[in-house]
């Protein structure tokens, strides 16, 4: 035997395939492991790094301190900071500026500019100045909710203030707890606010939908509040945030314990830097005073009084969310489980009982729904931030000079063959079609049970409440002081986490030769290994088993919820009547402003005969596109050349008062403006012409066949070679029949 027809014995006879299986395994597997700890172990040196700053936050723009809130009179732990675009960034001082507010929910601040793609970069982006609202992770001894809603009030005063040439008041972005507080805000100063943006904001704790949304039913399940004041107390005043990220990552059991970290560990060599990135954020708890976190917990959490005008400033006004004058966007998602559209949107039907009641309010009201994203998409994600908050910062004005109701905002890739994608700003068609409660209704809700069952759990709660401060409290205060509360925080296993992997921990420097060796060294292992193949089926065996455990927990805490606090007797005990059918107070009716009201129909009716050109083509174009019920940015930006024809533009503020007394008028008197149409044209026939020429254009454009048919119909009162009033019709209707959408006239008494 020669010795090549020996080495080819020696290569088929040994079993080489099955042992180069196994080694490539484990040779990765160990190098894998050792650039997981090296990663674990950056984790925890960013986060000591990270709250050891003053200020610490996750902004990816440059910042500068514009107002720092412990200087005020009331001070609070909050600041404003204008943000510093980057190089080639054209900011317009005449667009009006965007002030994002960061949720202070457990974590620090910046998630609103965690990424050049975000709510901070798209608003950048399109031109407008940008502030943003942070926090410092200690609160200021003593401050209150109210406190910091008077130091964000100061702070949008001063950023009305810089930029006095701006069309429009700032645009107000706030994230998930921030939006409750900025609504809060606009209901107790709306003078300062353009619209309004929440994003991913509980307004209504009590609402959800049976099988879904367990975290609502957990202040119940754990007899109410009682456990919040145990742990301001045992913090010596302060409420740690760690508790809050909890209860999120309760919520997910697979992802917390398991998928997140395997999903580094799996992609090694590529996840390290988003992983690190984002526990930065995650890992940055912050403090709470006990007495901030008590009022959230009793007044919004369990009480679910917002949305029903249940919570009083100091000096006794009661904050009415009918106050609010600007425009509202509320996006969420319906893959939220911290926030679902319930919570989300609710609050419309706690304050309305239907459309017709936001028109008379004057209040203008548009939600956009995600089918998929997950509740930190909503502020993280770059491919939501490129479309959702690209659209709403792009069309920002738009929103602001919507007629009052209720829209929903549908959005569209942009077409490359349509004639009008040159009216369209981003990638996206933006409509805003008209919706009814009923559309909010079909997402599912509670039940008058359910209802009673929440009402329960909150007098419950109360009563808890009342027997821990008389019976415990005094006792542990007794016992609590700086040293306990920090050793109580230092050993919360959410911070235990970090420390166990950093510097701190003597195991982990002697890995650096190891981890040296690995990077030198890497061998990945191919992705058809068999062992490697099934470790992967490894893995979703155990995020299955940890998904079904979190199903059955939660079937459990529902039906443990209502099996409790539905039981008549405890009902009974708690001074829930069987035949109570409103166990919630609702906002009461407000004499002032139905007089208000009253008064300011008959001045629109007296002025329905005013105006020239532009308020003629404006009611004229209201009315034939009544009927749609949708607006897009196409037709608007046509608008936007109407009010500005030949230099004689009028600011956005005149322009949005503008379309919104048309409205109003045509809700009121439509008979009665189409007649006074021609009037209005003489007063100026070359720019009556050249503005007739363009709402031909707008109905072409963006019309439907029924906005054409109704272009027809009143083409008589536009013709400006015959300005005799045209012959009315048989009977009280218009030239072209009744629009769809016209209410009924106002009664004096109807409230707004």
């Amino acid at each position: 035997m020669n010795q090549r027809t020996a080495a080819d014995f020696r290569e088929h006879a040994r079993p080489w395939p099955f042992f180069d299986t196994v080694t490539d395994y484990w040779t990765d597997a160990f190098q894998r492991t050792a650039l997981f700890l090296n990663v674990m172990a950056e984790r925890g040196e960013r986060y000591a790094t990270h709250a050891a700053k003053a200020a610490p936050h996750v902004l990816k723009f440059d910042v500068e301190l514009v107002m720092d809130g412990r200087q005020l009179a009331r001070p609070v732990n909050y600041v404003l900071a204008r943000v510093v675009p980057p190089r080639d960034f054209y900011l317009d001082q005449r667009k009006r500026p965007f002030v994002i507010v960061d949720p202070r929910a457990g974590h620090g601040p910046g998630i609103g500019g965690f990424k050049a793609d975000s709510e901070i970069g798209v608003a950048i982006k399109a031109g407008h100045p940008c502030y943003f609202i942070g926090f410092l992770p200690d609160p200021v001894a003593g401050q209150t909710i109210e406190d910091i809603a008077r130091a964000e009030a100061t702070f949008l005063e001063h950023v009305i203030a810089r930029h006095p040439e701006a069309e429009g008041k700032p645009a107000v972005i706030g994230n998930c707890q921030a939006g409750w507080a900025v609504m809060m805000l606009a209901a107790m100063r709306p003078e300062l606010f353009g619209p309004i943006i929440i994003a991913g904001s509980p307004l209504s704790y009590w609402a959800g939908v049976h099988g879904k949304n367990p975290m609502r039913y957990t202040g119940g399940l754990l007899g109410g509040t009682w456990l919040t004041a145990l742990m301001g107390d045992l913090g010596n005043g302060k409420f740690d945030g760690a508790w809050l990220v909890t209860n999120f990552e309760n919520l997910n059991p697979s992802n917390t314990y398991w998928t997140k970290t395997y999903n580094l560990y799996s992609k090694i060599d590529t996840e390290g830097p988003r992983y690190l990135e984002f526990e930065e954020w995650w890992g940055g708890h912050v403090m709470l005073n006990a007495e901030e976190m008590q009022f959230i917990a009793d007044e919004l959490f369990v009480g679910n009084k917002l949305s029903s005008s249940g919570i009083a400033a100091s000096d006794g006004t009661r904050i009415d969310l009918h106050n609010i004058r600007s425009p509202i966007v509320i996006f969420c998602s319906k893959a939220d489980n911290i926030t679902p559209p319930q919570q989300a949107l609710d609050w419309i039907l706690d304050l309305y009982k239907s459309v017709d009641e936001i028109r008379a309010d004057g209040q203008t009201i548009v939600y956009a729904l995600h089918d998929t994203i997950g509740h930190l998409g909503i502020f993280v994600s770059a491919s939501v931030a490129k479309k959702e908050h690209d659209e709403f910062a792009s069309n920002i004005d738009l929103i602001d000079v919507l007629p009052p109701g209720l829209y929903e905002a549908v959005l569209t890739p942009k077409s490359d063959v349509d004639p009008t994608s040159d009216l369209v700003a981003g990638d996206y068609l933006v409509r805003f079609v008209s919706r009814t409660l009923e559309d909010i209704r079909a997402l599912g809700g509670n039940s008058e049970e359910d209802e009673r069952c929440f009402a329960a759990a909150a007098r419950v709660s109360d009563i808890n409440l009342g027997l821990y401060r008389t019976f415990m409290r005094p006792w542990v205060r007794s016992i609590a002081n700086d040293g306990v509360a920090s050793w109580i925080r230092n050993l919360h296993p959410l911070r235990l986490q970090y420390e166990m992997f950093s510097a701190k921990n003597p195991l982990l420097p002697p890995m650096g030769a190891l981890v040296d060796m690995a990077e030198d060294y890497r061998r990945v292992v191919p992705a058809d290994n068999p062992m490697w193949r099934a470790q992967e089926q490894m893995s979703e065996q155990i995020e299955k088993g940890l998904d079904a455990y979190r199903d059955w927990r939660d079937a459990m805490c529902e039906a443990t919820f209502y099996a409790i606090y539905g039981a008549p007797l405890l009902q009974a005990l708690v001074g829930l009547k069987a035949s109570d059918r409103q166990v919630r107070e609702q906002a009461g009716e407000d004499g002032a402003r139905r007089a208000l009201v009253a008064r300011r129909i008959e001045e629109l009716k007296r002025a329905i005969p005013d105006g020239g050109p532009r308020e003629a083509v404006t009611r004229a174009l209201l009315y034939v596109r009544m009927p749609e019920g949708v607006a897009d940015e196409r037709g608007f930006n046509l608008l936007r050349q109407v009010r500005e024809e030949a230099g004689r533009g009028m600011s956005l503020s005149d322009f949005k008062k503008l379309v919104r007394e048309q409205y109003f008028m045509l809700q009121l008197d439509e008979r009665t403006c189409l007649d006074t149409i021609p009037e209005m044209l003489a007063e100026d026939p070359e720019l009556a012409a050249d503005l007739i020429g363009r709402l031909r254009r707008i109905v072409n454009v963006v019309g439907q066949s029924t906005t054409r048919e109704r272009l027809a119909g009143i083409e008589p009162l536009l013709r400006l070679d015959d300005r005799r009033r045209p012959a009315r019709h048989n009977g009280d209707e218009p030239p072209h029949g009744r629009s769809s959408m016209t209410s009924r006239p106002q009664e004096p008494g109807h409230r707004n």
